[in-house]
């Protein structure tokens, strides 16, 4: 079975600030801002959202196929593809164009401030979900304004369920443009702060939001996870990490854990706690693909951390 992931493709600066952000950032005078933070430590990773979910997914067994624009300096990056054996075929290259660069810098909370180049990902409209064969689930996650909406908007039309992931791309909706998005969707995840920011942009709260959808997802950090289905609450815990290392890329390894748990339908309980484990794997190695683990590992993990067993 399929799974199409629409997001981004991009390189990832990570650069970890020896303090708290906290700190170093003055309230009262957020209005002049001018802050520096000294990185004495930086890495180049392989990154973006389509890219970090599609490796995870692949690590449980998944088939995924990326959808994504990518710019002129891509080479080193088909060529990590292809090593992993995770198809291109919808991995667009738009000429003239940089791939996607996030800049991050992570303080010792983990909080994170990041500055994000879309380059080629603003041209996301230019692939087609038509253009797809045999996908069975999909995810919208942050990738260009328009084709976001307009993936959203094809998905639907063509009885594919799928999950809209909003993301750091919230703030380029409207609205009327988020509702309509959730309105389209099957699955809706956010995160604790990304949960806020809908509820204000939409007017909606989340009892609404989750009336619209089979499942509204929303992650908390260390303090697990809260899934919205059937009429009920299920809180999801999460398994103490190996160790804690480096925050970016674990909600895409939690989006995956979904997506595998939404295929093999699998109920919430037992597809919340895949995730949840997907992401404190994650956290104990740096960068979003630098973990490593067998179809095995992952489920004698599962045991170890819940009690009961799953087959991948």
């Amino acid at each position: 079975m399929k799974t199409l992931i629409c997001g981004s493709m991009a390189f990832d600066t990570i650069m970890v600030f020896k303090d708290h952000f906290k700190k170093h950032i003055l309230p009262e005078q957020i209005h002049i801002l001018n802050v520096a933070f000294l990185v004495p430590e930086m890495r180049r990773e392989y990154g973006g959202c389509a890219g970090n979910i599609a490796y995870n997914l692949q690590m449980l067994g998944g088939q995924p196929m990326i959808m994504a624009t990518v710019g002129d300096d891509f080479g080193p990056y088909a060529t990590r593809l292809t090593n992993l054996g995770l198809p291109q075929t919808h991995i667009k290259h738009v000429e003239g164009n940089f791939t996607g660069q996030a800049f991050i810098t992570t303080d010792l909370d983990d909080n994170q401030i990041t500055a994000f180049h879309p380059g080629a990902m603003s041209m996301s409209h230019l692939n087609h979900v038509k253009d797809a064969k045999e996908i069975t689930l999909a995810i919208v996650s942050p990738d260009g304004r328009d084709g976001m909406l307009k993936h959203s908007r094809e998905l639907n039309e063509a009885g594919i369920p799928f999950v809209f992931d909003p993301g750091q791309g919230m703030p380029m909706f409207s609205g009327d443009e988020l509702l309509e998005m959730v309105e389209l969707s099957n699955y809706v995840t956010l995160n604790d702060y990304e949960a806020k920011m809908l509820q204000d942009k939409t007017g909606k709260s989340l009892a609404d939001i989750a009336l619209r959808v089979s499942a509204l997802i929303i992650t908390l950090g260390g303090d697990g996870s809260l899934i919205y289905a059937d009429g009920k609450q299920i809180a999801i815990p999460t398994p103490k990490p190996k160790a804690i290392v480096d925050p970016t890329g674990c909600g895409d390894a939690y989006r995956a854990g979904l997506l595998y748990g939404i295929q093999s339908g699998w109920d919430w309980e037992t597809t919340g706690r895949l995730a949840s484990l997907m992401g404190s794997l994650k956290i104990s190695s740096r960068g979003g693909q630098n973990h490593k683990h067998s179809r095995a590992e992952i489920m004698e993990l599962f045991e170890k951390h819940f009690g009961f067993r799953i087959k991948l």
